[in-house]
Formats: structure tokens, C-alpha cells, sequence
């Protein structure tokens, strides 16, 4: 079997399930390095959709494919394009050509080229495409996807962890979350059965409400507190104000989450040959700690950088405008500095301060601030101690600060990794 997406949240579950079940698998990735040592058993291969890849050499002997392929949230249009459509039927056409036997699309439940979500009008159209084509083949339409590694599912366990868990317009959107397990086991079984249908929703037994799904979340993880209710008008706002920063946020998501992401399951159910895991087990002793470790990161990991940004920013600002800079001036003396140069000083430092706050903003930017941070503590701290030591015997501590600080930003700094072991 030939996969996209394998490193992906669901495609990365269906390696595991592939390789357990003593499939050959073939995957297409971005780092070859980083899936031979996670997956030593399977056949890599370097590239990603939007890459040239001679899909006729690595399709040879290949009997089904199964695209995973995906990207959910505020990405162009023109990367969705890349990822849903161009990708995806190029490897479905090549496969044609080659004689593979079946392929496996896993789109999203509600998927369709005339919905105005980019998300589901992308999945549709190379769902479309790929019914058109000369080829046996089904297409999975997931609703929501229960998983530690999700995304999604990491972002309700947080809004459940909070004392006052917001209701989107109420929360009284229809859900019928799926559990990932399921979700494989029904895709393995389609992969190979001899006459699977040409599509699926892949749902869970029942529908409930978003409010009772987040109740759910909330008892599970022995979170406390009630339930606010956030007006559509408020929504809307918030959204116009916040949605390109956060996908959950954005107008596509309010718009799929107001649609409701239900279906009847019996069909789901025939495929895997039982019902599929309720929500009410999805939670359990095995998962809970880290689903709840997950959920706070959610509300941790952007608090800290907003306090990383706040202290940055500010301080750059008090020590150019606020400070008295006689003050400041007699202080850089002490360290040997004087005229000119000690004004150079001051006010270059509150300005890099300043520029290292603002570049905690961009996500392209994080890394290299966080390092950048670290670096000039360090070397104040330094600096201080030898011209300045008696700061270490001041009673608030001002120095001794900087050592918990300093683990503060590396904490950051590992949370927002580019590896996406931490990712939104």
C-alpha cells in the first residue's frame, strides 16, 4: 500500500495499524530520516504534494493507495488547492496508469465543491475527480476525529478545562465524534475488502450536541465550573478580529461547526462489522493524563509567550520613555560605559528589547527571538555579576530572577518547536 499524509494525525495512526497488521507500506514524506527511524519497517519515500515526483517509479507493485493527505485552518487557498486538489488527482491518475487496484480517499464529513468553506470545497472537488476516474474506489468522510494528537481534540479538552467553558452560539451545533481506532479499522478493512461501498461517513454511533460533548470532556477530566454562552453576534466579532490567528476562530470553522458534522452510522457500523466506541469511552485511565497535559498546553503555551511578549515590549519602553535616565546612565558607568557610547547603549538595548517582544508575534520569527533572549540574560547576567555582584544580594532578587526566566523561555522556546510535537 502506497500513503500520503503519514504524519499526519490520522495518517500516522494508519501506519501503525498498517505495520501491526503486517502490511507493506510505502510513505510519502518530507523527512525521510524522521519516519525511518519512527517506521524502520516501511518503504520511505522523499517529497510531498506540489513536489515533481515520478509517481509511476514508487506506484510499481502497489495495490491500493490510501491518500491521508490534509490541512485544516487559515492556510492560502492556493496551499489547500496544492494539498486537496492538484496533489491528490495527479497521484490518483498516476495510479490509473499504473493498474492499481483500489484507492482510498479520506475526505471530510460534509465535503463537497459547492460548499464555501475552502476546507470541504477543496476535499469535494478531488473527491469529484477522483469518481470520475476508471478505478475502484472509496471515499471516507470523517467527522470529528477523537485523538490525543488532535488538533481538534486537544482544543475542546481546553475550552472544557476552563472554569467557564464558552458555548459558541449556544453549543447546541450537532457533533458525532469518531474515535481515530475506529477510523483505521474501518480504512484497513476497506483497503481490503473484496467489495467495499464507493463511500462512507465514518461517524460515531450518536449525535450530541456541542455543549454535551464538551460536558463530556469536562467530566472526564475531572475539570469544574460551568458553561458561558457566547452570542453568534459576539462570535462574529471575535472572529473578524481573531480569526486569522487562530483556525478555530476563523469564519470557515464557524461556518462547518454551525452546519453540524453528523450522519447516520449503520453504514459505518457494516464496515467494521460492530458500533463504533461511543464518546462517553473515549476518555479513559490510559489516555486521560495526557489528553489533560495536552488540553492545558492549549492555554499555557500562548500565555507564556503572551508574557514573554508583555515583558519584552514593555520593558524596552520603560527603560527608553519611563525610567529616569540619569539613572540609567550612572548604572552603565558602573559597567564602563560613558557619553555616547552609554547613550547607544540604553537606548539600542530598549529598542532590541522592543524588536525581540514584537518577533514573538510571527511564527517565523519565534525561534530565532526565544534563542536570542536566552543569549542576552545570559550575557547581562554576566555582566552584571561582575561589575554589579552586590545585585545579587538585593532583597527582590532582580538578578536571581533571571534564572527561572531563562528556563521560562527555553520552556517557550521548546513548546513552539517546528517539529509540531507542540502544534496548535
Amino acid at each position: 500500500m502506497l500513503l500520503t499524509g503519514s504524519t499526519g494525525m490520522i495518517g500516522s495512526a494508519l501506519v501503525e495499524r498498517l505495520l501491526r497488521d503486517g502490511h507493506e507500506v510505502v510513505l510519502l514524506v518530507r523527512d525521510p530520516a524522521a519516519a525511518e527511524a519512527r517506521w524502520p519497517a516501511a518503504h520511505i519515500v522523499r517529497g510531498s504534494f506540489g513536489d515533481d515526483i515520478a509517481w509511476a517509479d514508487h506506484l510499481q507493485g502497489v495495490h491500493v493507495v490510501i491518500n491521508a493527505a490534509g490541512r485544516f485552518g487559515t492556510q492560502a487557498s492556493q496551499t489547500l488547492d496544492a494539498v486537496h486538489v492538484k496533489g491528490p488527482v495527479e497521484l490518483f491518475r498516476a495510479a490509473v496508469a499504473a493498474g492499481v487496484e483500489r484507492i482510498v480517499q479520506i475526505s471530510a464529513l460534509g465535503a463537497d465543491a459547492a460548499r464555501p468553506e475552502p476546507h470541504l470545497s477543496t476535499k469535494g472537488r478531488a473527491d469529484a475527480e477522483l469518481v470520475a476516474l476508471p478505478i475502484r474506489s472509496t471515499i471516507v468522510r470523517p467527522s470529528l476525529v477523537f485523538s490525543v494528537d488532535s488538533p481538534s481534540t486537544r482544543w475542546f479538552a481546553a475550552l472544557a478545562l476552563l472554569p467557564l467553558t464558552p458555548l459558541p452560539a449556544g453549543g447546541e451545533q450537532e457533533v458525532q465524534p469518531v474515535h481515530v481506532e475506529d477510523l483505521c479499522d474501518a480504512i484497513v478493512r476497506i483497503a481490503t475488502l473484496p467489495d467495499p461501498p464507493s463511500e462512507l461517513d465514518a461517524v460515531g454511533p450518536r449525535a450530541l450536541t456541542l455543549r454535551a460533548y464538551l460536558a463530556q470532556f469536562k467530566e472526564k477530566l475531572n475539570g469544574w465550573g460551568g458553561f458561558i454562552v457566547v452570542p453568534a453576534w459576539l462570535l462574529r466579532t471575535m472572529s473578524a478580529l481573531f480569526g486569522w490567528a487562530s483556525p478555530w476562530l476563523s469564519p470557515a470553522s464557524l461556518s462547518m461547526l454551525a452546519s453540524g458534522s453528523s450522519a447516520p452510522a449503520e453504514g459505518f457500523a457494516k464496515v467494521l462489522g460492530r458500533a463504533p466506541r461511543d464518546v462517553s469511552t473515549f476518555v479513559h485511565a490510559g489516555n486521560r493524563s495526557a489528553l489533560r497535559r495536552e488540553a492545558m498546553l492549549e492555554w499555557l503555551r500562548p500565555l507564556l509567550r503572551a508574557t514573554l511578549v508583555a515583558l519584552w515590549v514593555v520593558t524596552g519602553l520603560v527603560s527608553a520613555f519611563v525610567y529616569p535616565r540619569e539613572a540609567s546612565l550612572e548604572l552603565l558607568a558602573r559597567t564602563g560605559l560613558h557619553g555616547f557610547v552609554a547613550d547607544i547603549a540604553l537606548y539600542g538595548a530598549a529598542a532590541l528589547d522592543v524588536v525581540l517582544g514584537v518577533m514573538l508575534l510571527f511564527p517565523a520569527w519565534r525561534r530565532l527571538s526565544y534563542t536570542a533572549q536566552l543569549l542576552l540574560i545570559t550575557f547581562y547576567t554576566l555582566v552584571i555579576t561582575w561589575c554589579l555582584p552586590e545585585y545579587w544580594a538585593h532583597p527582590y532578587g532582580p538578578i536571581l530572577k533571571n534564572l527561572p526566566l531563562l528556563a521560562a523561555i527555553a520552556l517557550a522556546r521548546e513548546l513552539d518547536a517546528p517539529d509540531g510535537r507542540h502544534r496548535r
